[in-house]
């Protein structure tokens, strides 16, 4: 009886140390994998996400979404196109490194080094300069109202680390540059990368010498890719995993009627839309003029997708249609753009015609199967869509790994994507990024040769423009230019869908980011 006591109690002390580590442990899936663990490589909302837990910023964004000092205490505006920058004292690298400004120095030169995948999103910093071992200089190209919301997704490397691994200068996956920063990570946020895998599984181990004093109770994040979404929601449902985010919208209300589990859903800022080629060829047509640069051949390609449909079959009703280039809640919307074009197939074929291609044409639609919600259905269905109107898409789908690549490189004719206007939360953001040509360090994400030379004066002086009211009505401009030009076809902005455990708790973000030095899971 003694002997059995003792069993028994062994037995339940080992399932009450289970619990507690699984407790612990966070098991997280989505539909793809992070592209590289190198900040500067790729530009894309969901590497960066994984990058933020690894890398921290000079300032970052708080539960609400305000920016707070990170490892930056202070600052302030010594003159018109100077910031001067307090640093953080006694923190250090995931590896043992002293962080001070000459870490902050090198991060902002890889980052703006014309290799860099993440220059775009400072055009405004000059260089940085070191003042003293914890102060540093941001020059700026100009005045300019959004640095502070850039700099939420600078992430500050440890400047030895990179000497010694040969990797000051950045990788770039478009170009298949890689260094060994591709692979490793040193940075002094709140998770240590324990063991990256591509497209198997990366481990995150929490920062016990981090400077901030955690809010979550998380030792361990386990991350795998799961490409299929009924793989991805069975794991969840029979205990593999803790979260999926996003979740397909298709399950959200059986996961939601399933004991033990709930979903949580935001409005996002994302917006999914098709990109063009502006060359004057099309892939698919080649030694012919480009039909795509006619304004009446693109405004029938709009016409010719039904919205509707898409948001109830596809997007399940939890997509927002918009004829505009951001969310309302982002500075320079115009509820007057916000109108998608209405499907109609007749005016769309009457446009063809009118443009001289009465017969239609070829077009290449190339998408990712693991990035966006439902990008592979939406990219099938709007090509079945424009074979109506007699235009042929050869549609293409690929993993994020090979079509970001290849969108960088430009080699596609009409293409699916997403902005969110981050880290900027601004107009300025997919003005100066997407929609202002490919010179200097703007149009970062505009491949394919499109140019408005009104639009690249509104970026440019809404990047410098202090006054408020007036910068609003240069940004409003420029995406009304965008819309009457057809310059980009804009569909809709993507719900935002997590499922989990029930007894998990991690704040949900318009942004699309998995914060989870916020989460909790409960015993």
């Amino acid at each position: 009886m003694i002997r059995r006591g003792l069993l028994i109690g062994a037995l339940a002390a080992l399932m009450l140390a289970g619990t507690q580590a699984k407790s612990e442990t966070l098991r997280w899936s989505s539909v793809g994998d992070v592209a590289t663990l190198d900040p500067a490589a790729h530009n894309e909302t969901f590497t960066n996400n994984l990058h933020l837990h690894v890398y921290d910023s000079l300032v970052r964004r708080d539960r609400n979404m305000k920016i707070e000092p990170a490892l930056a205490t202070s600052w302030e505006r010594i003159g018109a196109d100077r910031w001067r920058f307090k640093l953080r004292r006694g923190v250090t690298f995931h590896e043992g490194e002293p962080f001070n400004a000459d870490d902050v120095v090198a991060s902002v030169a890889r980052m703006l080094d014309p290799g860099s995948r993440g220059a775009g999103n400072f055009p405004s910093i000059a260089r940085a300069e070191k003042f003293d071992d914890f102060t540093v200089d941001l020059v700026l190209k100009g005045p300019y109202p959004l640095l502070l919301n850039d700099l939420c997704w600078l992430s500050i490397m440890s400047k030895p680390w990179m000497e010694k691994h040969d990797s000051l200068k950045p990788g770039n996956i478009a170009k298949n540059v890689t260094t060994y920063a591709s692979t490793h990570a040193n940075g002094t946020g709140p998770f240590i990368v324990e063991s990256y895998q591509p497209d198997s599984k990366t481990v995150f181990v929490s920062n016990k010498k981090w400077w901030d004093k955690p809010t979550h109770n998380l030792t361990r994040i386990e991350f795998r890719p799961i490409k299929s979404d009924a793989t991805r929601v069975a794991a969840l449902l029979s205990g593999e995993l803790d979260l999926v985010a996003p979740a397909p919208l298709q399950d959200l209300d059986r996961i939601s009627a399933t004991q033990g589990f709930k979903v949580v859903q935001e409005p996002s800022f994302r917006l999914i839309f098709l990109g063009l080629n502006w060359r004057p060829e099309l892939l698919a047509m080649p030694g012919q003029k480009n039909p795509l640069l006619d304004l009446k051949v693109r405004q029938g390609l709009w016409h010719a997708i039904d919205i509707e449909t898409i948001q109830k079959r596809i997007m399940r009703g939890k997509a927002k249609a918009t004829g505009t280039l951001v969310a309302p809640q982002i500075a320079g919307y115009d509820p007057k753009l916000s109108v998608p074009y209405g499907y109609d197939p007749e005016k769309a074929k009457k446009l063809l015609s009118d443009a001289g291609f009465a017969k239609g044409f070829k077009i290449d639609l190339n998408c990712s199967n693991d990035r966006f919600i439902a990008d592979e259905q939406l990219c099938v269905a709007i090509g079945s869509m424009w074979a109506k109107v007699g235009v042929e898409a050869n549609v293409k789908t690929e993993t994020r790994a090979a079509f970001f690549p290849r969108v960088d490189r430009g080699e596609t004719d009409a293409y699916l994507y997403g902005w969110a206007n981050l880290p900027a939360m601004d107009s300025i953001s997919v003005i100066s990024v997407v929609l202002a040509s490919r010179k200097d360090a703007y149009g970062g994400n505009n491949p394919n040769g499109l140019s408005n030379a009104r639009i690249d004066e509104i970026a440019r002086a809404a990047a410098v423009e202090l006054d408020e009211d007036k910068r609003i009505k240069l940004l409003q401009e420029a995406l009304k230019i965008a819309r009457d030009q057809v310059s980009i076809i804009p569909l809709h902005l993507q719900p935002v869908a997590w499922a989990m455990r029930s007894n998990l708790d991690v704040p949900q973000f318009p942004d699309e980011y998995v914060r989870l030095w916020f989460a909790n899971l409960k015993k």
